[in-house]
């Protein structure tokens, strides 16, 4: 009699999991609904071309109204960015660290915390601890010994060094790690800003082409102009600059008119460091995510991780984030490696990003989320798409690598209800123009019959 009942009760075990594995549409529907949904998702000729996952909640009932491949993982592209604005929101709360510093003696010792916005040329409050580093006299110390970091994430494509959507991650960023070179109309100089990266531009050794080229250095610090550059079409581009705790020093040196030093090359032991803090403006975060800023949510983990402890370390602080922000995300394990998504090894599965985003809906102000996400027809990367109603009805972030496309967030209903949806497509030749075309569809029907 025990032997049959732990056998009926290991077959109702395997029942329950096999239930839950399978794409079964909660019955929050009407039949004539789910049959309507089922087939624009899964009958569609554009999503039937490749890998589509596809979730749709709704928070006000907790109940997951359709899925299909919900409970596979997919690359994420920045809807990784998604993890990262919860984990912001949770350890930074309305203060983000902006400055360390200390004192050897009389001489001014200063270390970064991530902070990304020090002459920032997109932000106006850029200068956060400019009265401490003005208090330097003739010589300043800098120090990168709390940076316990690459440059680059995980999985990054390092071909793609000199490209502006991968600036590279440092401890002090200045002018958001970017050098802007450009030539106006009717100009025969090539200029930079800040100016102290002019002294390193240089005609390129093979300097030919139609169209004004600007080429970096993979390891070192110069800038190659082509001649179209010199004598062609006016230009204008940003180009990440090599980090190193000279090129800081460089930055700071020219703009404060002092000596700054790494402090590696004056020996003596480090000062205790004291932090500066400044509020964290709602802008930044409305910049990382309707953009879909890379650099700002790396720099925003890493300061995450200056106020956590002394270290800066992007992996330290996902790890903290998934033990002690993420224990009870139902139901998927994260495979969360940097925190802007530029890496293919970040994995989610659509189910576990409604999650995520039930979260975020239940924890965050409605009015300050959807301000910050980006709005369809309106603003950000969907500010082309999902859009024209009489009010905005799609509140999402995206996420683009070659080959993946995804869209997840917020649809409000014309009958008033709020649901969470999460679509994640990989694998797609070729352009996502169709692939938004056709989710513009059936957010359309969401929008119109739910």
């Amino acid at each position: 009699m025990l032997n049959a009942s732990a056998k009926l009760l290991k077959i109702l075990i395997l029942a329950v999991i096999l239930f839950q594995s399978l794409d079964v549409p909660a019955q929050f529907m009407d039949r004539r609904s789910q049959r309507q949904l089922d087939e624009k998702i899964r009958e569609s000729k554009v999503f039937s071309q490749f890998f589509t996952g596809f979730a749709l909640f709704d928070p006000a009932k907790d109940a997951m109204l359709y899925q299909k491949d919900a409970f596979k993982y997919f690359t994420p592209a920045s809807n990784t960015k998604l993890f990262t604005l919860y984990t912001v929101l949770k350890i930074l709360g309305d203060s983000m660290p902006v400055l360390r510093y200390g004192y050897r003696d009389q001489l001014l010792v200063i270390q970064g915390t991530g902070n990304p916005l020090f002459f920032h040329p997109d932000f106006e409050d850029n200068t956060q601890g400019w009265d401490i580093l003005k208090q330097a006299k003739n010589l300043m110390l800098y120090s990168e010994d709390n940076y316990r970091d690459d440059h680059f994430g995980p999985g990054w494509s390092w071909a793609d060094y000199q490209y502006a959507y991968q600036v590279e991650k440092s401890p002090f960023p200045v002018h958001g790690n970017f050098a802007h070179i450009f030539r106006d109309s009717g100009e025969t100089q090539i200029k930079t800003q800040p100016a102290y990266f002019a002294r390193f531009l240089r005609p390129a050794p093979a300097g030919g082409g139609v169209y004004p080229r600007i080429q970096r250095e993979e390891t070192g610090d110069y800038f190659f102009y082509n001649e179209a550059a010199l004598n062609g079409r006016p230009f204008s581009v940003d180009v990440p600059y090599n980090q190193s705790a000279h090129a800081v020093c460089g930055l700071l040196s020219d703009t404060l008119g002092i000596r700054v030093l790494p402090a590696s090359e004056i020996p003596g032991p480090l000062p205790a460091f004291k932090t500066v803090y400044a509020p964290l403006p709602d802008t930044l975060l409305q910049r990382f995510m309707q953009e879909s800023d890379n650099y700002l949510a790396e720099q925003l983990l890493l300061m995450c991780s200056a106020k956590l402890s002394d270290t800066l370390n992007t992996e330290a602080v996902i790890e903290y984030a998934k033990k002690n922000l993420f224990q009870g995300l139902p139901p998927d394990t994260l495979n969360w490696v940097d925190g802007s998504g530029l890496s293919r090894y970040n994995l989610f599965t659509p189910r576990t990003i409604v999650a995520l985003l039930d979260k975020l809906y239940q924890e965050v102000p409605q009015e300050r989320l959807f301000r910050i996400l980006a709005t369809g027809g309106k603003s950000g990367t969907i500010r082309s798409w999902y859009g024209g109603k009489a009010e905005p009805y799609v509140f999402a972030k995206t996420g683009t690598l070659a080959n993946q496309h995804c869209l997840s967030g917020f649809v409000k209903t014309r009958k008033g209800r709020t649901l969470i949806f999460s679509f994640m497509h990989n694998n797609f030749n070729g352009s996502a123009t169709p692939i938004r075309t056709e989710m513009q569809s059936v957010l359309e029907w969401i929008w119109e019959y739910l």
